[in-house]
């Protein structure tokens, strides 16, 4: 099962992340988790290491085996199809949890929720290396251009919003040649064309992979 961020897990940075890691984890399936925007990046936590899993690295803890977090910027290969994983966005709500933070209610936000320059190189180094061609997007917010702004919140000043990350990721869309793009973060379920934004839906894999066009043949009796 693919989460498309905000897994919900290393979000404490405390025991309470561990419960929801043990509940997960007991399931009979693998949960691949792209990075949100409320969650530690892996790499920052000093249990997880890495591994190779479906040709791109993964960070994963050796208590939970069935927890693998992808790393920005690598390629993986799923049921025969290219992906490319780019994760984080910015907080709307940031000023909330860093007052949270401040009044002793634990820290909620974290400073590289969003990919930084290093990652932003990695990610279009990767493109360019298979040139600019891929199957599906997992990432965690969206090019700008396609943002659902019926889901904005209506208190939250939009001019105060960071949105460094999709702007990039609009130059990411003009240049990329691609099938599908799956992406979260907006607390919505929403297909359009080829982009689909999950929320609370399940969806298989390819469901909205455009079809082949099949040319007919007449055949001589």
């Amino acid at each position: 099962m693919v989460i498309l961020g905000d897994v919900g897990v290393n979000f404490y940075d405390d025991a309470s992340d561990f419960l929801v890691k043990d509940l997960l984890n007991a399931y009979p399936i693998t949960f691949f988790c792209i990075h949100g925007n409320h969650e530690m990046r892996p790499g920052t936590i000093p249990t997880y290491k890495t591994k190779v899993w479906h040709g791109g690295t993964v960070w994963y803890e050796k208590a939970f085996p069935y927890l693998l977090f992808a790393k920005d910027g690598e390629m993986y290969e799923l049921q025969g199809k290219k992906i490319i994983v780019i994760g984080g966005a910015y907080s709307v709500d940031k000023e909330y949890r860093l007052d949270n933070e401040m009044q002793g209610g634990g820290k909620t936000w974290w400073e590289d929720e969003q990919p930084d320059e290093e990652t932003k190189r990695c990610v279009e180094e990767r493109l360019a290396s298979g040139q600019w061609k891929v199957d599906y997007v997992f990432s965690h917010t969206c090019p700008l251009r396609h943002e659902p702004k019926e889901l904005f919140l209506s208190f939250i000043n939009q001019s105060e919003v960071d949105d460094s990350t999709e702007r990039w990721l609009d130059t990411i869309e003009d240049r990329l040649t691609f099938d599908h793009w799956y992406f979260g973060h907006f607390h919505g379920d929403k297909h359009d064309g080829k982009f689909t934004m999950l929320f609370g839906k399940i969806e298989v894999l390819g469901e909205f992979e455009p079809k082949k066009k099949t040319t007919k043949t007449n055949k001589k009796k």
